[in-house]
């Protein structure tokens, strides 16, 4: 199967919700992660009542990549391939992922669908496999949080229940301020704007009928600002009907300039609801949420609602 936008693809595909005792496979698809980061993730999901195996080169160092990118692809198609493994765990995003994207096995995702769970630079993983595949992958990971260690009820509860995923808009987030009003209904795609760029002309899907959602981390505010101009005089964002928006972090003024102002100025654009303060992204205690499911954007409620 091609890395094009597939009109003759079946239903979307849901994984199953994981029980006690399924395998997960962890990976390193892009960046080398930190090996004690990785054993705790493993304790944790282990904690989980899950069984946790290790792709063969989850500890690789390649330069800035977890190891050669045949290595990293490896590891990722023989977990999708492997009928034991009933989901795949991106142990860190980082630099790499973008350059193995169009070499998934997107037939065999087809046939015995399973989550891929990872959010910064495998945004453009979930891109692609969505745009090939049509299959619902989970935008979030485990983080560490100083107070109660290493965990992630959301991810649990994504993984492992059957409910709808809830994310409220929180004040004290920096979007906060974006929200706008009314409501909007769509599948929910997107992730990291650096790899929703980076996708564009060859793994980003076609947006028509979705929520976008966006969050972003330690870009200068010129490259956000190219990346959306792009984005929207080339048609990537033509028809989407709300934009959900996440965490921005780490961003600093420039020339009496804020991110608030420059993503207002972009993103008004469009003349669609626009609810932002979602915990989602780089920052403080992010949730998880599903990519390519159905969800209800509420901007006057602050509520997104993922099926």
């Amino acid at each position: 199967m091609t890395p094009a936008d597939r009109s003759d693809l079946p239903e979307v595909l849901r994984p199953a919700t994981l029980q006690v005792g399924d395998e997960v496979r962890l990976v390193s698809p892009a960046s080398p992660p930190r090996r004690d980061d990785v054993l705790q993730t493993q304790r944790t999901l282990e904690s989980w009542g899950l069984k946790v195996s290790l792709g063969d080169n989850v500890f690789r160092q390649f330069g800035y990549l977890a190891g050669t990118d045949e290595e990293r692809l490896g590891d990722l198609n023989r977990a999708l391939r492997d009928p034991a493994v009933r989901a795949v765990v991106a142990t860190r995003g980082g630099k790499g992922a973008y350059r193995i994207a169009d070499r998934l096995d997107f037939e065999v995702v087809r046939n015995d669908p399973k989550y891929l769970v990872g959010f910064s630079d495998i945004t453009i993983l979930h891109m692609s496999l969505w745009k090939n595949s049509k299959i619902v992958g989970l935008h979030g990971a485990l983080y560490r949080d100083d107070a109660r260690g290493l965990g992630s009820e959301s991810l649990r509860a994504a993984l492992m229940t059957s409910g709808p995923t809830i994310v409220t808009s929180r004040a004290d987030e920096t979007t906060a301020e974006l929200t706008t009003s009314g409501t909007a209904r769509g599948r929910l795609l997107g992730g990291n704007l650096d790899m929703i760029a980076t996708a564009a002309g060859w793994a980003l899907p076609d947006l028509h009928g979705a929520i976008l959602f966006v969050e972003a981390v330690d870009l200068y505010l010129g490259q956000v600002d190219r990346q959306l101009t792009m984005l929207r005089n080339a048609g990537h964002l033509d028809g989407i009907v709300g934009v959900a928006l996440g965490q921005f972090t780490n961003f600093r003024p420039s020339k009496g300039i804020t991110i608030v102002g420059l993503l207002r100025d972009r993103l008004s654009r469009l003349n669609v609801p626009i609810l932002g303060g979602l915990p989602l992204g780089h920052g403080d205690q992010p949730a998880t949420v599903p990519l390519g499911a159905m969800a209800t954007l509420d901007a006057t409620a602050g509520t997104l609602v993922v099926e």
